[in-house]
């Protein structure tokens, strides 16, 4: 079989697409040395976004061990219509889900999830011209208090705010990660910004004429 790894870099976590394509295709065709390079590039990021969307951080190993699992059993499935980063993520997230849901049931736990759509005319301006709580957060201590009070948002709400506030993704690979429209993941990010900063009121130096996540400006 051919070495169709060659050529693969991970300094600085960075692929091209014909880097990408060609980790694909020797993950595709079972060759070790790209499942090395796989697990390299990304079980740090899964890790972090799984331990963000968890209660207990304790139980993000045994999540982010089935998501690669799903990638490795699934990756002839992956089509290439967004990036592999976008669709590791995407079973990440599905993943920390069915955890939740399955500890709620189990636990006899109700998690009351709110209504998460904002009206049209809220939603269709936002961009991202107003500081995110992370943007404000600039020391450690600082973090600390956001990272807890991520915790306590709704699920929906804390997946859409990572994603984009801390793992920069797009509001359309956002889309994709979440599997849900634009619309939604702007009123979700925005939702989850005005949530956090209600939690943070008051425990936080905040500048008063900043508002994180009800600013519309235009895109």
């Amino acid at each position: 079989m051919a070495d169709t790894t060659v050529g693969l870099h991970i300094e600085g976590c960075l692929f091209s697409h014909a880097e990408e394509d060609a980790l694909v295709a020797a993950l595709s065709q079972g060759a070790e040395d790209a499942y090395e390079i796989l697990i390299q590039r990304y079980q740090q990021p899964v890790y972090s976004l799984v331990c963000r969307l968890m209660n207990d951080p304790g139980d993000a190993p045994d999540i982010v061990q089935e998501v690669f699992l799903k990638v490795f059993r699934n990756i002839g499935a992956f089509r290439g219509n967004s990036s592999l980063k976008t669709w590791i993520y995407r079973i990440a997230v599905n993943e920390a889900y069915n955890h939740r849901r399955w500890f709620c049931r189990h636990q006899r736990q109700e998690v009351a999830l709110g209504s998460e759509e904002g009206s049209a005319n809220y939603v269709g301006g936002m961009t991202d011209s107003a500081r995110s709580p992370f943007e404000q957060a600039a020391d450690h201590e600082t973090r600390a208090l956001v990272e807890q009070a991520l915790e306590k948002l709704n699920p929906k709400f804390r997946a859409a705010v990572v994603l984009r506030d801390i793992e920069d993704l797009s509001y359309e690979d956002i889309a994709t990660v979440l599997e849900v429209s634009l619309g939604t993941v702007k009123s979700r990010i925005m939702r989850g910004r005005e949530a956090l900063r209600k939690i943070l009121e008051g425990r936080l130096d905040l500048e008063t004429n900043v508002r994180w996540s009800s600013q519309p400006v235009t895109e």
